[in-house]
């Protein structure tokens, strides 16, 4: 891997500086602390307040539109301000979710959360493309995914001890704590990443917009990213429903499947890398999408043959895992590649089509759940294998489009 930027060009100089190849895990990190830790939390919260699926639902409705939003703030006003304003609301928000006392409340708090990790996402996605050349973008996003699976790790087993131990509150607390701690450190070492604007030039182009969609190789790309997210979106939201309502399982064993799925997560962001050395983004991308497929797979044969068995539903999960930590950092990265002068706004597309994808996904897989739980497992599974069908597809007849453009005019 080619060595980190030099320290005046995305860190400040100082004593206690943390570099950005550091910052990059922890601030991506800051959306599994948000999510998986608060997993756990939902049939406690359900239990208290009434509702728990309407708080989780309007987070990532807000961090799906804010993100239109946050990124031309960030390509008119830096990344910089943009991002410490995003990790001063997330604290914030996540202060004011622990002190909520009924379901409005804390779906309020929990919106301007998923408002704030949007900023802080896409000023961290978007300052990979300032610092780094296209070719590397993917190895330094799987590099940056390796360590956001080791927080993924800890943060549902963490959610589901504060749960057990001291209740639901207690994991809106440990959210704050978190970006808190990341504020500090992005003050004192996160320096400005966009290139400078040459004299003349405007910070939003006209037809800006228009030139990112008009990308080819950002909308296959994001489409790469949007479809895998939508199919674990779909386990993240219905996945405690299935194990701990359907199956019986208990929150505290509950918190090590997300857990489980995060360690597999670091192992495929790993393999990512190599992989792309090795093959390079598009044979890479098709292995993930075969894994994808397979996992899904998996779990709808142990949903018809064995519905009350785990084990097909967790081993299928590890496979999907395996296909997720391969198309999300070349997915992310991708998308962007073409677009230097507008990453941005490329970023916010990219995420935003992510979070739709996900929320229409959910929103449908969810009216199948009833309280008998009638319908099993279908409801998470079936989103996942429709994902792996689509990811397929994209893999093995788009991406490759991609490599050969003239061909695309000939008659």
């Amino acid at each position: 891997m080619t060595a980190p930027p030099a320290p005046k060009k995305g860190q400040k100089k100082g004593r206690f500086d943390v570099t950005f190849t550091l910052l990059l895990p922890l601030l991506l990190a800051a959306q599994p602390v948000a999510t998986d830790s608060y997993l756990p939390a939902l049939p406690a919260i359900a239990k208290e307040l009434g509702s728990a699926s309407t708080s989780l639902t309007l987070f990532v409705l807000a961090f799906g539109f804010a993100q239109l939003l946050c990124g031309p703030l960030a390509d008119r006003f830096g990344r910089r301000p943009v991002l410490l304003g995003g990790l001063g609301c997330y604290t914030l928000a996540a202060l004011g979710g622990a002190f909520a006392d009924s379901v409005a409340l804390l779906a309020g708090w929990r919106a301007l959360q998923g408002f704030s990790m949007a900023a802080i996402l896409v000023c961290a996605r978007a300052a990979v493309r300032d610092l780094y050349p296209a070719h590397e973008g993917p190895h330094v996003m799987a590099r940056g995914l390796t360590g956001l699976g080791i927080v993924g790790l800890m943060a549902p087993l963490l959610g589901a001890w504060l749960v057990q131990g001291a209740g639901w509150r207690w994991v809106m607390a440990a959210m704050a704590a978190y970006a808190a701690v990341l504020f500090a450190l992005c003050w004192r070492s996160f320096g400005e990443t966009r290139r400078p604007l040459g004299e003349g030039e405007s910070s939003a182009p006209r037809g800006s917009t228009r030139a990112v969609f008009a990308s080819r190789s950002f909308r296959a790309w994001a489409s790469v990213a949007a479809t895998t997210y939508g199919g674990l979106f779909c386990f993240l939201l219905l996945s405690p429903m299935v194990y701990i309502g359907y199956l019986g399982w208990s929150p505290a064993w509950y918190g090590w499947i997300p857990a489980g799925g995060s360690l597999v997560y670091i192992f495929s962001t790993t393999m990512c890398r190599s992989l792309l050395r090795r093959y390079g983004p598009v044979r890479t991308v098709k292995l993930g999408a075969s894994l994808s497929l397979a996992g899904a797979t998996i779990q709808a044969l142990g949903c018809w043959l064995m519905p009350l068995s785990a084990v097909p539903l967790l081993f299928g999960h590890a496979v999907y895992c395996l296909g997720h930590g391969i198309h999300q950092p070349c997915g992310q990265a991708g998308a962007v590649g073409d677009l230097p002068h507008l990453a941005g706004r490329a970023v916010s597309w990219s995420g935003f089509g992510m979070m739709m994808v996900a929320f229409c996904a959910g929103q449908l897989a969810a009216r199948f759940v009833d309280t008998d739980y009638s319908n099993g497992a279908w409801p998470m599974v079936v989103p996942m294998l429709l994902a792996g069908g689509v990811l397929v597809a994209i893999a093995f007849f788009w991406l490759p489009r991609l490599q050969h453009p003239k061909k695309e005019t000939t008659p």
